[in-house]
């Protein structure tokens, strides 16, 4: 991670660091992206391990260092980018070949940047990131205590804990723990969806109250009255008095169709 002005921490922990490359799985002739390499504590471990190591570093000053470091290594390459905006179906090393995403990201943009790489039609096949402890479980959460996060990553990943890490993994040390988490990224979406637009905003709908009952917070996302989204409820056969943490990811999938079909008269 990069330094304090973009809210980022630097790894220093040799150990979690050999777990976050032992997570990712590389192999000879493995293409890897690794978003915020900051001092390279990561990257040189991908390095030996890659045939393509790709680093995306937003901080002009760590990228300048990061081409000097590598500038005898052909199989390292150094794009000074923001990866919230970063498209990676430009470079044709992630266009044309299969690849992995590592990360220590940084809190206030770890969320943008998993969900920019999972709904990109360019996506890894696997991703090993670290993110705030809280985040980690959002991603990983089970019906009971889903969030529009854990929805929106799992219906294109199969997410595991792989580590805790704890503050002074890190320099300067963060406020909160941390995790480590594996993303083994779907051949294809967990539901079949005509629009996942539209069924984001469903979702979105879903738990714009999160506390309230289903057809209050439906009503409420959707401007439609609580009768209507009762009954789009009841033809998915998800009782209206649920909240939307409980649902799983093949019930918001027959909610999305239930509403999309509409009321019958």
């Amino acid at each position: 991670m990069s330094h304090k002005r973009l809210g980022q921490h630097f790894l220093v922990d040799q150990q979690v660091a050999d777990r976050i490359v032992a997570a990712a799985e590389i192999t000879s002739g493995d293409v890897v992206l690794e978003v915020g390499p900051g001092h390279g504590a990561l990257s040189e471990l991908l390095a030996r391990k890659a045939t393509s190591l790709i680093l995306i570093e937003i901080d002009n000053k760590l990228a300048s260092s990061l081409v000097v470091r590598y500038r005898s290594n052909p199989g390292v390459a150094v794009l000074s980018e923001d990866a919230r905006e970063f498209t990676p179906d430009w470079v044709p090393d992630l266009r044309d070949r299969e690849y992995k995403f590592v990360a220590n990201l940084p809190y206030y943009a770890a969320s943008p940047i998993v969900r920019r790489f999972l709904e990109t039609t360019v996506r890894p096949s696997l991703m090993v990131v670290t993110v705030q402890r809280e985040v980690a479980d959002g991603m990983s959460a089970a019906p009971g205590h889903m969030s529009l996060l854990s929805v929106a990553v799992q219906l294109y990943a199969e997410v595991a804990h792989v580590i805790s890490v704890p503050p002074n993994s890190f320099r300067p040390p963060p406020r909160v723990d941390s995790a480590v988490v594996s993303l083994r990224v779907r051949p294809r979406p967990a539901l079949e969806l005509d629009s996942i637009t539209s069924f984001f905003e469903l979702v979105r709908a879903g738990f714009s109250a999160p506390r309230k009952q289903l057809r209050n917070s439906l009503a409420r996302g959707l401007s439609i009255e609580a009768s209507a989204a009762a009954c789009i409820l009841q033809m998915a056969g998800i009782a209206p008095s649920r909240r939307a943490a409980t649902l799983s990811i093949e019930e918001w999938g027959d909610l999305y169709r239930a509403k999309s079909e509409g009321p019958r008269g």
